[in-house]
C-alpha cells in the first residue's frame, strides 16, 4: 500500500475533484510510438484513478475526456479516441457495477458518432441507481458552449415570462449548466506540466484549488493522486474571507 494513504485526512477529502487528462501524446512519443498507445495506456490511469477515488471517498470525479477543440484533431486520433471510448464503456461496466459508481457524461453530446452515444447512454442507465460516486465524463464539452447555452434557455425562458430578469442569480445558472445536479468544484488537477484550464468548467471552479504536475496521464497512478490530495489537504480554503474569519 502506498505509505501516503496514511496521512490523507478522510474528512478534507475534496467532495467534487475534476481532471485535465493531459499528455497521453507526449507519453507514446517519448516511448517512440504512435499517439494512438499513449491513448490506450491512458484508459488504464483512468480505471485506476476512477477506482482509488472511489475507494477514498470522493463523492464526485469529472474527466475531461474530449474537448469541442479536439474534434479538430487528424481524423484517424479522433476515431480511435472514439473507439476506445466505446470498448472502455464496454469493458468497465463491470468494474463500476462492482465500485457502486454512477455513470454521467456532460457536453455536446449530439456531436458524438451514434455508436458511442448507443454505448454511453446504456452504461448511465445501467448504472443510475449506483451511489457511492458519480464519475462524470467531459465528452465533446467546452465551457464557453455550456455558457452560451445556459443563457439561451435562461433568454427563452425570461422571453415567456417563466423567469423574470430580477430572479436571476447563481442558483438559476447553476440550474442551467450541464452540471446542475453535481456541487461546484473543489480540486483541478492537471497532468504534463500545463498550467492551462483549457475551456473546462470555468463556472464550477470560481473557487476551486488547482494542483499541476509535470506527471504524463499514462504514469499518473495512486501515489501521484495521493500527493494531489495531500497538496489539496495543507491549504486554506477562505472563499474570499480571511484567515481569522475562517478560523
Amino acid at each position: 500500500m502506498n505509505r501516503m494513504i496514511k496521512e490523507i485526512d478522510k474528512n478534507n477529502l475534496p467532495k467534487h475533484l475534476a481532471i485535465i487528462m493531459d499528455g497521453n501524446g507526449r507519453w507514446a512519443k517519448k516511448q517512440g510510438m504512435l499517439r494512438v498507445f499513449g491513448h490506450e495506456k491512458g484508459t488504464k490511469s483512468v480505471k485506476q484513478t476512477v477506482e482509488n477515488c472511489a475507494k477514498l471517498g470522493i463523492e464526485f470525479l469529472t474527466l475531461y475526456a474530449f474537448s469541442t477543440e479536439n474534434w479538430n484533431r487528424p481524423k484517424i486520433e479522433v476515431d480511435t479516441l472514439m473507439k476506445l471510448l466505446v470498448s472502455a464503456l464496454k469493458k468497465e461496466l463491470k468494474t463500476l457495477q462492482n465500485n457502486n459508481i454512477k455513470l454521467n457524461a456532460i457536453g455536446n453530446l449530439d456531436y458524438l458518432p451514434s455508436g458511442v452515444r448507443k454505448e454511453l447512454v446504456e452504461v448511465i442507465e445501467k448504472t443510475q441507481e449506483n451511489s457511492r460516486m458519480t464519475l462524470t465524463l467531459a465528452l465533446s464539452y467546452g465551457a464557453r458552449d455550456e455558457i452560451i447555452n445556459a443563457v439561451k434557455i435562461i433568454s427563452e425562458k425570461v422571453k415567456n415570462n417563466i423567469i423574470s430578469v430580477d430572479a436571476i442569480e447563481e442558483s438559476i445558472i447553476n440550474q442551467h449548466l450541464y452540471t446542475q445536479n453535481m456541487p461546484d468544484v473543489d480540486l483541478v488537477i492537471r497532468t504534463s506540466g500545463e498550467h492551462r484550464i483549457s475551456n473546462f468548467l470555468l463556472w464550477q471552479i470560481a473557487y476551486a484549488e488547482f494542483y499541476f504536475t509535470d506527471v504524463l496521464w499514462p504514469d499518473f497512478n495512486e501515489e501521484e493522486l495521493h500527493k494531489a490530495l495531500l497538496s489539496y489537504q495543507k491549504r486554506e480554503r477562505r472563499f474570499g474571507k480571511t484567515s481569522e474569519q475562517i478560523r
